[in-house]
């Protein structure tokens, strides 16, 4: 089953577990998303602990004044034939804060593990910080793991090329964004479910831009 936590200013905060123990065969889906106006810790430990075990975490967040948003993030594959499958997604304006550490332990008896990571940020202005640690461990040697981190800005060509076909620059930059975090929504297999989700994230965009 899959698990959706979205954090909103103003209602309470969902009870996330900090930590997932997955047994042989299960399977651990989870998406996280954060809305503008939520300051929050987020520390997460996963261990797959069978064969066969998967876990795929999603996150989102989207943050335009002075938040402040930890994430952390600790999966360990204790087995082999295991995978794992992280994205996470991140927009930061005004003088929010984000720090993202992703940690994947592989132990030495984990053979045919693939373990997969990726953080990746844009910021909106020059006050904002978003600080992003990728580790991998890996005491086994029949593995496919790899970890990605960028922190970057919007990219100017592309608003270029959509203002010369008569669209703003508000707009190119909220479509753009739109289209970076989407790819953190696709653990939810429920298309209606998903929409409503996407249309929500893209107000929040829009209200800090």
């Amino acid at each position: 089953m899959h698990k959706l936590y979205v954090i909103k200013p103003g209602a309470a905060m969902p009870e996330i577990p900090s930590r997932f123990a997955i047994e042989a065969g299960e399977s651990l889906d989870m998406t996280i998303v954060v809305m503008p106006g939520v300051s929050c810790e987020l520390p997460l430990a996963v261990e797959l602990l069978g064969e066969g075990a998967q876990a795929n975490l999603y996150g989102v967040y989207v943050c335009g004044t002075e938040e402040k948003v930890n994430i952390s993030v600790n999966l360990s594959h204790k087995v082999g034939h295991c995978n794992s499958n992280q994205i996470f997604k991140g927009i930061a304006g005004g003088k929010s804060h984000v720090s993202f550490d992703g940690r994947i332990v592989v132990a030495p008896d984990a053979q045919k593990t693939e373990a997969y990571q990726s953080n990746h940020n844009i910021l909106l202005s020059d006050d904002a910080r978003v600080d992003t640690r990728p580790q991998l461990e890996i005491y086994a040697d029949d593995v496919k793991c790899s970890h990605g981190a960028t922190v970057g800005r919007l990219n100017e060509d592309e608003q270029f090329y959509m203002r010369s076909r008569g669209i703003t620059l508000k707009e190119a930059r909220t479509l753009q964004m739109i289209s970076f975090v989407h790819p953190a929504l696709q653990g939810i297999e429920d298309e209606d479910l998903r929409e409503s989700l996407a249309s929500e994230i893209e107000d929040a965009i829009r209200s800090i831009l």
